[in-house]
């Protein structure tokens, strides 16, 4: 006996007054059902991995001595440096990271890829690379750091001012990044029937563009903000460590595991909150990307 189907497909019961679909099973197996060895067992131990330290880091943590720990001098000095200059470096990369991003979105010009390429290269050069790098161009003998210093007795290297240099150097290519594939989804047709209005390409992108970008921009900043406040490498090697001016949280732990680990624990359970928080904030940008 064959049942009849309708347009779809799909089984229908025509007894007892109307059509009614019948589900149909295509034999597919369950989610976790029949998983094989070989895979099931690499993809444990790779979530261990990741997963083993962090929680080491919480078992080991002091957390009865915790506030004395975050409380002491040292510490506070080294977390409002650390957030003041990672909120400084995020705004440096919004005042110069958006426009970029616009460039590389929206305007064709010879070597666009090549541009593209550099500004995401501080994703992967070794952080203590860029700092050398900062270090020839804005160092009192860098190419650009010279005139800077006998022109107008600018010097950033080993100042509060170069940890925002720094940060601020290997931060904004996530702000890019994410503006700019943000400005690749949006419509570019509401900019251009804003200049069939008369608007201006600036007044299009003001009253425009930034409203319908600003979700992409607040994810960027976060990263941004993130990433600064964790930045080590290019931080030391551009601005030292110096308590009070220079020594943010990433290298205040490193110094203090050497001479006190539970302040080391402290200042990194820190960062691992941090951490947490920003990947919560991202969660629903990310499933919604998704």
């Amino acid at each position: 006996m064959t049942l009849p189907t309708d347009k779809s497909g799909a089984a229908t019961d025509t007894l007892k007054g109307g059509p009614r679909r019948r589900r149909v099973r295509t034999g597919g197996r369950g989610v976790g059902q029949g998983v094989p060895l070989a895979l099931l067992v690499p993809a444990l131990i790779g979530l261990a991995f990741l997963l083993v330290p962090l929680i080491a880091l919480l078992v080991r943590a002091p957390w009865r001595g915790l506030p004395d720990l975050l409380s002491s001098a040292e510490v506070w000095q080294a977390l409002q440096l650390s957030l003041l200059c990672a909120t400084a470096a995020t705004a440096v990369s919004l005042v110069v990271g958006v426009p970029l991003a616009w460039l590389l979105a929206r305007v064709e010009f010879p070597g666009r890829g090549l541009v593209r390429a550099l500004v995401t290269l501080p994703l992967v050069l070794p952080p203590v690379v860029g700092g050398v790098a900062l270090l020839m161009a804005l160092g009192r003998n860098g190419i650009v750091g010279r005139s800077l210093d006998s022109w107008f007795g600018i010097t950033l290297p080993f100042t509060t001012a170069g940890v925002v240099v720094a940060e601020a150097f290997v931060a904004m290519p996530f702000l890019v990044i994410s503006v700019e594939g943000t400005l690749r989804a949006a419509d570019p047709r509401f900019e251009e029937a804003a200049a069939t209005l008369g608007a201006s390409r600036f007044t299009a992108f003001r009253r425009v563009t930034l409203p319908l970008i600003a979700p992409g921009i607040a994810a960027g900043a976060v990263l941004a903000w993130a990433r600064a406040l964790g930045e080590f490498g290019a931080t030391i090697t551009f601005a030292g460590n110096f308590p009070g001016r220079t020594q943010t949280m990433p290298l205040a732990v490193y110094l203090a595991l050497q001479s006190d680990p539970e302040a080391a624990i402290a200042l990194s359970l820190v960062l691992l909150t941090v951490s947490i928080a920003v990947l919560a904030g991202l969660r629903d940008r990310w499933m919604t990307a998704g």
